[in-house]
């Protein structure tokens, strides 16, 4: 390879922080020639410079200088003349060539451009880019926009949702009701056929921004023979330009003095943002109109999601109480509680030689606090919140198909779409269309494919099987550090009276769930920020045609470790822990060293509990911490690092400049936030009847914390299509589905339901018991098997001294349905065994196939999408080809007139001269 070809394929695009240039392999897009792209400067040309301008002194001004051409995005860059370092002068140099060839290809495309040096940082210079009317008609046409024909005097359908809520909604004396229009695809040569009042205004700002960075991420910074290099998203993480947006159209606390301002930004701050906003409804219209239908979808799925929770919070608050009220009055807990009956019961170590015997009633409280969560209502909770689900899911579709239709995002995804540029730039095999049956360019063939995509499940794979692994070392941890509570713990409580009050509360199982529920989080935290860079760099590798299918991709990565993450231990302690743990004089141990841990004397169901309440409060903690604190830190110390003097009048693109940019993943955080909060609403519901209410309060505030950060906080995002949530909504669908077998689980092999159902029907009534009445006294002598003290091994054997009440015991009891020692099996499962696990699998199939069923239909009897609004589509449409037809015709006549006029003077003439 020869010296040049080098230098085309190690490019410096990038420098590390203490100046050092670094060298990078093929980082850069490019595109070859024949692609379709767009043009760039001819060679020989010479680079247009572009115009600088002083600033005007209007703070408020979202012009040019002259105060008519429309700021559409602002760049951002430092001056290389500013540094007076050698070191980085190579890198400078590169830089300035590749913005001036960028800003060149800009305005080459007709795009104009105007330089402002920054009032409060003389390094820093704004270009601040206009997209004239003619470029925005061709690349309108370009992306299949959508724009009004002829106002649409249709009555509008109202939903039984927005008649419900319609109440809470902003004035319309504020927040004016957007207008309603027949629209059509863009076509330059059918202008006439389009409602166009205004040029200026024709185009909204938000359409003006996303075709403006249209044609920034798609412009040339660097030629090199044949091949091209482009795309603003390069230069900025190349360090050529230091930000990117559009502007925001005003403060957000203060109106702006710009005439003919809409102050959409004010508005939204005060009847949205603003904490007095609380109970109103969202005004989604403006929202969509000013951040896009990407943004304005997400938060008409999260206010339709918070006021679907206000049912379930209310229904779960009610089990609640009702397990609350009646825990005195269980006839289980009583008897764990009565000294006659728990206080006689001698139980069984917990773990091998330095745990000692224990009574039952010194776990009183924590049987008082399983009777408020497992009882009946808890049942009856869990299968509403199977039905729930599905109204949820369903209504939510009709709602999604309302709002593509008022947003007119019915057909985007066929129409607008466009491949992405990093999608273009690999374009180099050719296949034949299966639709147009023509040839077109692909990034990769059909095995190339399929290896990137094997590639990618196996690195997905990886990263699960690690999370497991490291689910594993926390099963470990539990099971090392309960030996460790059991010894100290009980000791220091003990001797110690300032701890004497606690000594019912805090036992060996309970120190050790809350201990390994909060590594457990921490464990969480730090592989979510690893695998976010792993789970982009696989998705960048698949390269996906469209921006949509990109996210759609990520998504399901990030969502399939994310389950795994977050609820690994949540099924660990609901469906594992304690289900194969031996008995006392035969244990089963991990990895021959650690013994299996058995639940809390309370049932694993308090520690599932324990567990839900730790990470959804500690996920919602550490979520407001990185959406709140952090933003506004990062803004009050830029603010204070770059502001020299209060007193200085500074323009609006500098005071954005200001603001935080949105990630590169956009909304993804918060999606995925509310889908894992939504798993454990729904896939452990019947272990935390609080859960829906908790989410129910978390998400009114994550409402006004959202909207403050987009409105406050962050740079103005560019505006993006969406016609639905994407991949969020199977997703939403799949755990909906898994949610019924998860709770159907919990209720038949985790809590005590079952077994007690059981005893009363079956085992305390003859022959299995003298009574004659069906009854629950008695249970807790029924569900705690008998040993022989002498039958425990060498290993297992307890060495501490025994209490002073332990005097001529024989035996001791543990939580089992076992033969007791003597009979011909003993310690074998018994017969009640047999019959508890024969109900506990009868009672899944039934229940799930009774709320399968339910769910199927339910879901067929609510159509996607209302039959009123199936038709006012179609009539919409029908109307729209009628007005176009007719248009097309009297612009048709318009051009032919003067044809048929020449054409009647031709004929009249000779007429006239026979006459003569």
């Amino acid at each position: 390879m020869s010296e040049t070809e080098d230098n085309d394929i190690l490019e410096l695009d990038s420098e590390t922080e203490d100046g050092d240039v670094e060298m990078t392999l093929m980082t850069d897009v490019v595109y070859s020639e024949e692609l379709p792209t767009y043009k760039s400067m001819p060679k020989g040309q010479a680079v247009p410079k572009v115009e600088r301008a002083e600033f005007n002194g209007n703070p408020d001004s979202l012009f040019f200088n002259d105060g008519k051409r429309r700021i559409d995005f602002v760049l951002v860059y430092e001056d290389e003349s500013k540094h007076a370092s050698e070191k980085k002068g190579s890198v400078m140099r590169r830089r300035q060539r590749r913005r001036e060839f960028f800003e060149g290809s800009l305005m080459n495309l007709g795009v104009e451009l105007e330089a402002a040096q920054s009032v409060v940082d003389e390094k820093l210079v704004y270009v601040k880019v206009h997209v004239p009317f003619e470029v925005l008609c061709t690349y309108a046409e370009v992306l299949h926009i959508k724009l009004p024909i002829q106002p649409n005097d249709l009555a509008q359908q109202s939903s039984t949702y927005n008649c419900f809520t319609r109440h809470f909604y902003p004035s319309e004396d504020v927040i004016a009701k957007e207008p309603d229009f027949f629209t059509a695809p863009f076509r330059k040569d059918q202008l006439k056929c389009f409602y166009v009042k205004d040029r200026e205004q024709f185009f909204t700002p938000a359409v003006r921004s996303r075709m403006a960075y249209y044609i920034l991420s798609r412009a040339p910074y660097d030629v090199k023979g044949s091949m091209k290099k482009f795309g603003i998203s390069k230069l900025l993480d190349g360090g050529v330009y230091k930000a990117a947006y559009p502007l925001h159209d005003s403060r957000f606390n203060v109106k702006s003095k710009e005439p003919g301002c809409p102050n959409e930004r004010f508005l939204l701050y005060n009847e949205w943002a603003h904490p007095k906003s609380f109970y109103k409804m969202q005004p989604l219209d403006l929202i969509r109109k000013y951040f896009g239908e990407k943004i304005g979808i997400y938060f008409a799925w999260l206010g339709f999601y918070t006021v679907m929770l206000t049912l379930a919070a209310a229904v779960g608050l009610g089990c609640f109480i009702y397990g609350y009220t009646t825990r005195e009055s269980s006839t289980w807990s009583k008897e764990v509680c009565d000294p006659q009956i728990g206080g006689e019961i001698i139980m069984c170590p917990q773990c091998d030689k330095i745990c000692p015997y224990w009574r039952l009633n010194t776990t009183c409280e924590s049987s008082k606090r399983l009777c408020v969560f497992d009882n009946y209502g808890t049942l009856v909770f869990a299968i509403f919140m199977s039905v729930w689900v599905t109204l949820f899911l369903e209504f939510w579709k009709r709602y999604q198909a309302e709002l593509e239709h008022d947003w007119d995002t019915v057909e985007f995804l066929q129409q607008e779409e466009q491949p992405r540029p990093e999608y273009e730039a690999k374009c180099i095999y050719e296949r034949v269309n299966p639709v147009t049956q023509e040839k077109e360019k692909v990034p990769h063939t059909a095995c190339g494919k399929c290896m990137r995509v094997s590639c990618g499940i196996s690195t997905v794979l990886f990263w699960v099987l690690l999370i497991i692994a490291s689910v594993v070392g926390v099963i470990v941890y539990r099971l090392a550090m309960f030996i460790t509570f059991s010894a100290k713990l009980r000791s220091d409580l003990k001797y110690s009276k300032e701890l004497e009050p606690f000594k019912e509360y805090v036992t060996p199982q309970m120190a050790t769930s809350i201990t390994s529920s909060i590594i457990s989080f921490i464990i969480i935290m730090i592989l979510n920020n690893v695998y976010e860079k792993v789970a982009i760099w696989i998705t960048d590798f698949e390269l996906p045609r469209t921006k949509t299918e990109y996210e759609n991709s990520l998504t399901l990565k990030m969502f399939l470790f994310q389950f795994v993450n977050y609820y690994s231990s949540c099924f660990y302690i609901a469906f594992f822990k304690g289900k194969v743990v031996g008995y006392p004089g035969k244990p089963v141990y991990w990895f021959g060293a650690f013994r299996n841990e058995e639940c809390d004397p309370g049932g694993c169901l308090t520690e599932l509990t324990t567990q839900l309440s730790i990470i959804m409060t500690g996920k919602a903690v550490w979520n407001n911490i990185q959406e709140v604190l952090l933003p506004w830190v990062k803004n009050l110390i830029f603010r204070h690092c770059t502001q020299v003097g209060s007193e200085k009048v500074i323009p609006r693109w500098e005071q954005d400049y200001q603001l935080q940019p949105i990630g590169k993943l956009g909304l993804f955080y918060e999606y995925l936030e509310m889908v894992i909060q939504f798993g454990f609403v729904t896939l452990f519901v019947a272990s935390f009847p609080l859960a829906p209410l908790l989410a129910l309060f978390n998400n009114l505030c994550e409402i006004r914390v959202d909207a403050w950060k987009f409105t406050t906080q962050s740079r103005r995002v560019v505006p993006e299509k969406a016609q639905d949530i994407g991949a969020w909504q199977p997703i939403l669908q799949g755990v909906a589905i898994l949610a019924v077998a998860t709770n159907a689980a919990i209720i038949a092999f985790t809590s005590d339901m079952i077994p007690r159902l059981v005893y009363y029907w079956a085992f305390s009534v003859s022959p299995y018991s003298d009574g004659s009445e069906h009854t629950m006294t008695g249970f807790i002598n029924s569900s705690l098997s008998i040993f022989y003290i002498d039958h425990f091994n060498n290993e297992s054997r307890p060495t501490v001294d025994t209490p002073y009440w332990f005097n001529n015991i024989t035996t001791c009891r543990y939580r089992d349905f076992r033969n007791p020692p003597g009979h011909p099996n003993q310690y074998e499962y018994s017969i009640h065994y047999w019959h508890v696990i024969a109900a506990k699998l009868a009672f899944m199939i039934v229940v799930e196939h009774i709320v399968y069923f339910t769910k199927f239909i339910l879901s067929y009897m609510i159509p996607d999408v209302p039959e009123a609004l199936k038709e006012q589509i179609k009539r919409e449409r029908y109307l729209t080809q009628v007005i176009l037809h007719e248009t097309n015709i009297k612009h048709f006549k318009e051009l032919m007139k003067p044809v048929a006029d020449n054409l009647l003077d031709d004929i009249e003439e000779p007429e006239l001269d026979l006459k003569l």
